[in-house]
């Protein structure tokens, strides 16, 4: 097993940005149209994610002329030059198959807006520990 893990790690990216399901993002596309090869940017909200490793793949949804559009990358492709998230999405579901079926303004994804007090922008995070810990930092400050 730790020889395919071994194998599989040479064809894994190294740089790759942090993103959520509900986020949109700028994905760069590498294409080749005959001897010339250009980059394309598909822009959308990332729907689901699924897999592991070099396997792992997104979903990315986008409305064009009123038409529902969905690609579905390998994160690890060659072929995905960059990947750039444009905007944080607050979701409470691990797939969003949900918006397939609206149209319009209802497609939109409500913005996750996190600072603190002294401008550091953080992720939001509960529970009891996770309260105290932030409580701990604020009082360090």
């Amino acid at each position: 097993m730790d020889i395919v893990k071994q194998i599989e790690q040479r064809h894994m990216k190294q740089e790759l940005p942090e993103f959520r399901i509900g986020d949109t993002v700028d994905v760069h596309v590498r294409l080749k149209e005959g001897e010339k090869e250009r980059i394309q940017v598909f822009t959308g909200t990332v729907i689901s994610r699924k897999g592991s490793g070099t396997r792992e793949a997104f979903t990315v949804r986008r409305l064009v002329a009123g038409e529902g559009v969905e690609r579905t990358f390998p994160i690890h492709s060659p072929s995905i030059a960059d990947i750039k998230v444009t905007r944080r999405g607050k979701v409470r579901r691990a797939k969003l198959y949900y918006l397939r079926d609206k149209v319009g303004k209802s497609t939109k994804v409500k913005e996750l807006v996190i600072a603190t007090e002294s401008g550091k922008v953080r992720r939001r995070k509960r529970g009891r520990k996770v309260k105290q810990a932030v409580a701990a930092e604020a009082k360090a400050e």
